[in-house]
């Protein structure tokens, strides 16, 4: 059997709460588990990434998501798209806070990230109840292990670009494969007790290299547990297009062909976590694979 389990959710900046039924997903396992227990005893997490609206409405997101399926929530209170607008520490922490104390309250068994690029969120996160750090700079482990979280690190083509091999010529696999690797071992070394490497689909790549990396998924599966986040990305509107003979990428909401796809490729591949659009078909699509 795949042992692929779990399911999270995200919600991103622009998506109004209106539209639930097409939200940002994640589908996950995990291999082992933290000493938190709400991991034990789960065995699996639960996410919903929340960017900018009220917090009452993004609980109710997140609990709508959670229905259909989701593990993890991942909240963030500040877009980590490259482009994005950023924000202060304060703003992330009064946005994406009393969204992890209120769901924490009504569901206290409920797992949840944090998505953020800055440490003193992530230590407010984790005070207020957040068990995972999702880190788009691959630079907090230390900030992981202090607050005994589990710990996202994702190569940012857009900010490791300038400081290491450039991941947009050469050997992109083989480049990104090696800087997780280190990543990992840092993590390990720091005291993380879980953790995940992401090979940052779509920051800093271009369509090839996003296609390179799909391929080659197994070579970060070798090095450890492995997301996969390309939802509702150009890439997948490019293959979607394709496939129906066409060059101008389909717009974000008709790729679910194109998500659900993915989403089987990764889980044939190992990976640990998927992201997606609509929760309900892809739980379908999963448990189809899985049996």
């Amino acid at each position: 059997d795949l042992p692929m389990r779990e399911l999270a959710v995200e919600l991103g900046a622009g998506m109004a709460v209106g539209e639930m039924q097409s939200a940002d997903l994640s589908l996950a396992r995990s291999r082992k588990t933290t000493q938190r227990q709400r991991h034990s005893a789960r065995a699996g997490l639960r996410s919903v990434q929340i960017v900018g609206y009220d917090p009452q409405q993004l609980a109710e997101a997140a609990r709508f998501n959670a229905d259909l399926g989701a593990d993890i929530i991942d909240i963030g209170g500040e877009s980590t798209r490259p482009g994005a607008t950023p924000v202060d520490e304060a703003t992330e922490i009064r946005r994406a806070v009393p969204v992890i104390e209120g769901l924490l309250a009504e569901r206290p068994g409920t797992v949840i990230s944090i998505d953020t690029s800055k440490g003193a969120v992530a230590d407010a996160a984790a005070a207020a109840g957040a068990s995972i750090l999702n880190d788009v700079t691959a630079s907090l482990e230390h900030v992981a292990a202090r607050n005994e979280m589990g710990w996202i690190a994702m190569h940012n083509g857009t900010l490791v670009q300038n400081s290491r091999p450039d991941p947009t010529s050469g050997d992109v696999v083989g480049t990104i494969v090696d800087f997780l690797a280190g990543a990992a071992a840092r993590g390990r070394a720091a005291g993380v007790r879980e953790l995940w490497i992401d090979p940052g689909f779509g920051f800093g790549r271009t369509f090839e290299h996003n296609l390179d990396l799909l391929a080659n998924l197994d070579a970060f599966v070798a090095v450890a547990p492995t997301v996969v986040a390309v939802s509702r990305k150009r890439t997948l509107g490019v293959l979607h297009a394709r496939s129906d003979g066409f060059s101008e990428p389909t717009p974000v909401d008709d790729r679910l062909e194109a998500a659900l796809a993915i989403a089987t490729w990764g889980g044939l591949l190992g990976a640990d976590l998927v992201r997606v659009h609509d929760v309900r078909a892809t739980v379908h699509a999963v448990g189809v694979i899985a049996r």
